[in-house]
């Protein structure tokens, strides 16, 4: 007969009511697709003003043990269908994560956005050979940002300075005001950090199976073009803005339209709503969870006085 032990232990595992219908849920897109499928969701969007660091929802370093965790024990041969709802996270972290993420599984990674991945959670969307969307996901810019920051603005900022400068010396005693916010070397930190995002995706699109099948200077054209249209903080204007799926076409990523699949539109439907629900409902703000029920999930408890 189960002990005290036991029952805690086996209640603990079956986790909320939340947690068993996300879990069936996530089993029977499996069994449709048969592929891994791994959800990755922050609560950014439902746990605003409620004490958390804007670290606690972003990508970090210690979301790569989250998924160690979850990717241990599945058969890796059959892919991965990889769920993103972020609003992003550090350059250095997407960076390892993706570049793991890919040696796991080869290269063959669907990414399904079904609302928002934006930021960082763009340019991890990039190591797939597809993205699939619906019409009312979104991805984003990937210009990045430094201690909230564009690191473009920053540097047309100086640019515009010099030329103003240049043209007249007297408006140097304005822009001295201005340029004197920043600190030394941020200038140079900035272009670095730019370079290295706009890499970073450029290296993934030529290197993973999105555009399998085309020759090796299609795919650089087209890879280089993708990673500055991405960053091209003139042309996106904020770094907030909202790429639809028709954009990410435009921009020639390999977008799959979610509604052209009407069985896995209700399947991945279905999984994103119970994810939401858990973030909204239970004191979880990040889930990494995989189709076998095996999770890693962030959560927090109000201080009580």
């Amino acid at each position: 007969m189960p002990g005290w032990k036991d029952v805690e232990d086996s209640v603990k595992e079956r986790g909320t009511v939340y947690d068993i219908v996300r879990r069936e849920h996530l089993a029977a897109l499996q069994k449709h697709t048969k592929r891994n499928v791994i959800v990755y969701y922050s609560g950014w969007l439902q746990k605003q003003g409620v004490g958390l660091s804007v670290d606690s929802f972003s990508i970090t370093d210690a979301d790569k043990s989250g998924f160690m965790a979850v990717i241990h024990g599945l058969d890796r041969s059959k892919g991965l269908d990889l769920f993103l709802h972020t609003p992003g996270g550090d350059t250095a972290a997407t960076e390892s994560l993706g570049d793991y993420l890919r040696a796991m599984f080869k290269g063959d990674i669907r990414v399904i956005v079904p609302q928002l991945a934006l930021s960082a959670g763009t340019m991890l969307a990039c190591i797939s050979r597809e993205i699939v969307m619906g019409q009312h996901s979104s991805l984003g810019p990937i210009d990045p940002q430094l201690g909230g920051m564009a690191a473009q603005g920053v540097v047309e900022e100086f640019n515009q300075a010099m030329a103003e400068v240049k043209a007249d010396p007297r408006s140097a005693a304005i822009w001295q005001v201005i340029i004197s916010k920043y600190q030394p070397t941020l200038l140079g930190t900035c272009k670095q950090v730019i370079t290295w995002s706009e890499t970073m995706v450029r290296d993934w699109l030529k290197a993973g199976q999105m555009f399998n099948g085309k020759s090796d200077a299609e795919i650089n054209t087209i890879a280089d073009q993708i990673a500055k249209d991405l960053g091209d903080r003139k042309a996106m204007k904020v770094h907030n803005r909202h790429i639809n799926a028709g954009k990410a076409k435009d921009l020639g990523l390999k977008i799959a339209m979610l509604e052209d699949d009407k069985d896995l539109q209700e399947l991945v439907l279905t999984v994103h709503h119970c994810c939401i629900q858990t973030l909204g409902a239970t004191t979880a703000y990040k889930i990494i969870e995989n189709h076998k029920g095996k999770a890693v999930i962030s959560d927090w408890s109000p201080v009580k006085i």
